[in-house]
This record gives structure tokens, sequence and C-alpha cells, in this order.
């Protein structure tokens, strides 16, 4: 299904064609600091719509994953990777998506073992 979402501000925009059947919760230093509920999509079925200019990205760790955030307000919408063969994809935060419920779809996520990683 196609979404649209974007940061607190404004700043960010994206839509994004992703399924929200298996999303994803991580206990990283990072995601559950943030309350990151994630769903992944490959990056050709991602599109910025506008703010660029607006993200600043962060690195930890292994350096993997290029966490994206609004320069203005902090949200992190969504970070670039890569699946383990290389190819690219996007996690996207479904609690920066717009007319979705985060909560609900949270109560179904996959837990992911970052803390252990």
């Amino acid at each position: 299904m196609e979404y649209t979402g974007g940061c607190q501000c404004g700043a960010v925009r994206f839509h994004a064609e992703v399924s929200l059947d298996n999303p994803v919760t991580c206990n990283c230093s990072r995601c559950q600091r943030l309350g990151s509920v994630l769903a992944f999509t490959p990056r050709a079925s991602f599109h910025l719509d506008q703010g660029g200019d607006s993200l600043t990205e962060y690195l930890f760790n292994t350096g993997t994953i290029r966490h994206q955030f609004c320069k203005t307000c902090g949200i992190e919408s969504f970070a670039w990777g890569a699946m383990p063969d290389g190819t690219p994809m996007v996690a996207v935060n479904i609690n920066c998506l717009d007319g979705v419920e985060p909560r609900e779809i949270a109560k179904t996520a996959h837990h992911y073992d970052g803390r252990s990683r």
C-alpha cells in the first residue's frame, strides 16, 4: 500500500509503497530510545518529495544504517540501509506515516534484538 509521511514540522515529506504487515521494533541503543516501529521497503519504492536539504544524518555502531532526521524538529522518519545481500532498503518509521495508528500496528511487531548485535 502507498503511504505519505514526514517529520513533525513538515519540512521533510515522502511517499512510499510499504507493507505494514511485518513491522519491527528494535532494542538497540537508538531505536529503543526513539520508540521506533519500522517497516522496510526497497529503495525504489521510497520517494523523498521534499526536504532533502533539511535532513541530517547520524551513524553509529557499524555505520551501515544511515539514520536521517530533520534538522529543525529532530524527527527521524526514515533511514537508508541495505539487506544482507546488498539490496538497498529504507526503514520507514511508521510513527511518521499519515493516517496510520502506529500503536495498533506495534502490537503485532516482530522484535529484533539489536542490543546483542
